[in-house]
């Protein structure tokens, strides 16, 4: 492990979860000033994400790699010249130390070699087909008002290739699945913009509901419904 990122798997495998959101891990010297309870809330992390990862990549051909520092030490899935690289604002907290942090500091120490490693194993010569994995909670303290309908939403901007073929098959499986509101991939995919969108490369994006992930019988019946989905997937772009 490095403290961009975290490795699960063989990197030979067919499939590859790219997780930005997976850790609320803060690294030594960066103070953020917020209580210890903030960062097991859904700001800091994606709650969730890892633990189904890990049983994704236990069910045999995935390979995972997890992003390794908190979204609020810095946030992989926003473009390097994006405002909210390294937010100040989180739903409804302020996050002091990121008012004085020095964001080029943090770009070259993890947001660099995170999407460095990510290109690599996207770009590989057998080409895997790629899952993006995030949560989501189900409502914001900020916008109570923004119900999010789904257990599961499917992100994508112009490449839908992969959520045509998984929602029909999530729906299948009992799960209330759409495109997610009431943001979507058009606004909000940096990291498969990059990684996936710009190269040509089948993906799919995934949001589990955090409620539904937040321990393991949820976690491993998301794992079980997302395994075979993720095969046909790769069957469909192998």
């Amino acid at each position: 492990m490095t403290e961009p990122y975290r490795i699960l798997g063989d990197p030979a495998a067919p499939i590859l979860i790219i997780a930005d959101h997976a850790s609320n891990h803060v690294p030594q010297g960066i103070d953020l000033g917020l209580p210890p309870e903030a960062m097991e809330e859904h700001v800091a992390l994606d709650i969730g994400v890892a633990a189904v990862a890990a049983l994704l990549v236990e069910q045999g051909h995935c390979c995972a790699i997890l992003g390794g520092v908190s979204r609020l030490v810095i946030d992989f899935n926003r473009e390097a010249d994006a405002p909210g690289l390294v937010p100040v604002q989180s739903d409804g907290h302020h996050i002091e130390g990121n008012s004085v942090a020095e964001v080029a500091d943090r770009v070259a120490r993890f947001y660099d070699p995170y999407h460095d490693r990510v290109a690599d194993l996207a770009g590989q010569a057998h080409r895997p087909f790629l899952l993006s994995l995030h949560s989501f909670t189900p409502k914001l303290r900020t916008k109570p008002e923004e119900a999010r309908p789904w257990e599961l939403g499917v992100l994508y901007n112009e490449d839908d290739r992969g959520a045509r073929i998984a929602i029909p098959l999530l729906e299948a499986a009992g799960l209330l699945v759409g495109d997610q509101q009431p943001y979507s991939g058009k606004l909000l995919n940096a990291t498969m913009n990059r990684h996936a969108e710009a190269h040509g490369r089948a993906y799919l994006g995934i949001e589990m509901r955090q409620d539904l992930v937040s321990a393991a019988v949820g976690q491993a019946r998301l794992a079980g419904i997302l395994g075979p989905v993720l095969s046909r997937c790769r069957e469909a772009f192998g």
